[in-house]
């Protein structure tokens, strides 16, 4: 059921998908955004085909535009146990021409909506760029590690509990 997802009435289509129920158009859309955003627009040579995909459940916000469905809000999900003890987030973004719509604080709302309906007991843990530290903390995540750099970028590890 389409969501709204902020005051400027941007309404989003979530879909919540293993990665052997994705399409191969949906995972190209997904492999497109992650690039776009990740390795364009950020400026980080890496390979973001990092292997984990297939272990992560993957959340995709899909918004309506005049060329067709968007891709605009994107995060993997992974069960406790996978990537870390714990529940973890990974690759949130959102498209550029969706940002500053609130789909972003959507995203995180849907995600950890998605976690507790799973019933992943215990702490959610997020691998967060330093930058976005405040953003993650509106969600009642707290610094667990010192700054670290990874592919260039400063990052911190959060957990909400």
């Amino acid at each position: 059921m389409p969501t709204k997802s902020s005051p400027t009435e941007l309404t989003v289509t979530w879909q919540f998908s293993s990665f052997d129920e994705l399409t191969v158009g949906e995972l190209y859309a997904i492999m497109e955004v992650r690039q776009r955003v990740f390795v364009v627009e950020q400026k980080c040579f890496y390979l973001d085909a990092d292997g984990a995909d297939h272990l992560a459940l993957h959340l995709l916000g899909w918004r309506s535009t005049a060329d067709g469905l968007l891709l605009s809000a994107y995060a993997r999900l992974f069960p406790p146990g996978t990537r870390y003890k714990e529940a973890a987030i990974s690759r949130v973004l959102t498209h550029p021409a969706a940002r500053g719509s609130g789909l972003g604080k959507a995203l995180m709302v849907e995600a950890l909506q998605r976690i507790a309906d799973a019933e992943w007991s215990g702490p959610v843990r997020i691998a967060a760029q330093m930058y976005l530290e405040g953003f993650y903390e509106e969600f009642g995540f707290r610094r667990i590690s010192d700054p670290y750099t990874e592919d260039d970028i400063w990052h911190v590890d959060m957990i909400r509990d």
